[in-house]
């Protein structure tokens, strides 16, 4: 599987509460949440994201409370995946059980500027910048891969469940 999309690059230690600001939590509507994704940050980003485009981090992206609607405001602005250098660990759970794409690479930020174009080539974990210079990557293995090809953890279940009963 390969992804392609346009670059949105943000630093280290970005917290939950940067990507989607408590006072903006009063809503379940995922584009709601979207639409002040990174607001403290980026008051425009939500409306710049085209759908299928990256997000790049640094250091810790996702740190901070375990709070779900950050990842969920992200995929809904259309970001595809999220390369990062490394991520909060529930952070990174979170966006495997909602079907949006965790990929740790050293050095992704000092490698890209926002609007640079990546091609991500998940099978053989290469990341291509502007068709040019090329970083390896590392993307989810076993069950969270499997969890991000059903597109979360609620089709997984539902998969699974399916496939059960087939068998019956």
């Amino acid at each position: 599987m390969k992804l392609r999309g346009n670059v949105h690059v943000f630093g280290d230690d970005i917290d939950t509460d940067a990507i989607i600001p408590g006072p903006y939590l009063k809503t379940t509507d995922p584009y709601q949440l979207a639409s002040y994704c990174m607001f403290n940050i980026d008051k425009n980003f939500s409306k710049r994201v085209k759908n299928g485009d990256i997000l790049v981090a640094g250091e810790n992206f996702g740190c901070g409370s375990s709070r779900e609607q950050a990842p969920i405001s992200i995929k809904y602005t259309g970001i595809r995946a999220i390369v990062a250098e490394s991520f909060a660990r529930i952070f990174y759970r979170n966006c495997i059980n909602i079907g949006l794409i965790p990929i740790t690479c050293k050095d992704i930020r000092k490698n890209v500027k926002n609007g640079d174009t990546l091609e991500i080539d998940l099978e053989n974990k290469k990341i291509a910048i502007n068709n040019n210079r090329v970083l390896y990557c590392e993307i989810p293995t076993g069950i969270a891969w499997e969890i991000l090809k059903a597109g979360g953890l609620v089709n997984y279940a539902k998969m699974k469940i399916k496939n059960k009963k087939l068998k019956e």
